[in-house]
C-alpha cells in the first residue's frame, strides 16, 4: 500500500546546501575602487554555508578588486535547469586571500574538494611564495534562497 503523505517540503538551509553541493561553479561578484562591477564564474570550495574558498591568479580583474574593495556577492545556481524551475543561492560576503594562519584548514577545504572531483591535490607551495596563484575565502555576512514566488527567504549562515 502507497503512503498519501508527500515528502516534506525542503527547508531553506536544505535548499542552499544542496545547491552548494551539486554545483562546482559560483558566479562571483566583484568591484573595483570606483565601484565598477565585474562578474566572474569560478571553481569553488565550501565550508558549510560560511565560507566559500577558489583559487585565482593575483592579476586578474577580481583579484584586484577584491584587494580594493571586500565586499562581494555570490551566486550558486544549475545553469541546465529549465525556465521556471531555477534555484539558486545568493551570498553576500567579505573576500581575501587566505591568510597564513588560516591556509592549512582552508587547503583542506579546497584540496579535499577537488580530490573527490577527480582533480589534483592541492598544496601551500602551489598557492604561496612565487606561485601565480593564491587562495581566496569569501565569508558570508548574509545568505539567501528564493521562495516559490521569488522572495529572499534569508538562511542562517553556519
Amino acid at each position: 500500500m502507497q503512503s498519501d503523505t508527500a515528502a516534506a517540503p525542503e527547508s531553506p538551509p536544505e535548499m542552499a546546501r544542496r545547491l552548494i553541493e551539486q554545483n562546482t561553479y559560483l558566479t562571483l561578484a566583484t568591484a573595483d575602487a570606483d565601484g565598477r562591477p565585474w562578474a566572474s564564474p569560478v571553481w569553488f570550495a565550501a565550508r558549510g554555508l560560511s565560507e566559500f574558498f577558489w583559487v585565482s591568479r593575483t592579476a586578474r580583474r577580481h583579484s584586484h578588486n577584491i584587494a580594493a574593495r571586500p565586499e562581494v556577492a555570490l551566486v550558486v545556481f544549475d545553469s541546465t535547469a529549465p525556465v521556471g524551475r531555477a534555484e539558486a543561492v545568493y551570498v553576500d560576503a567579505v573576500a581575501q586571500q587566505v591568510d597564513e594562519a588560516d591556509l592549512a584548514a582552508a587547503l583542506a577545504v579546497y584540496s579535499g574538494c577537488s580530490v573527490e572531483q577527480g582533480l589534483p591535490a592541492w598544496d601551500a607551495a602551489a598557492v604561496t611564495g612565487d606561485a601565480p596563484h593564491r587562495l581566496y575565502v569569501a565569508r558570508a555576512t548574509e545568505v539567501f534562497v528564493l521562495d516559490e514566488t521569488e522572495g529572499r527567504v534569508s538562511v542562517p549562515v553556519e
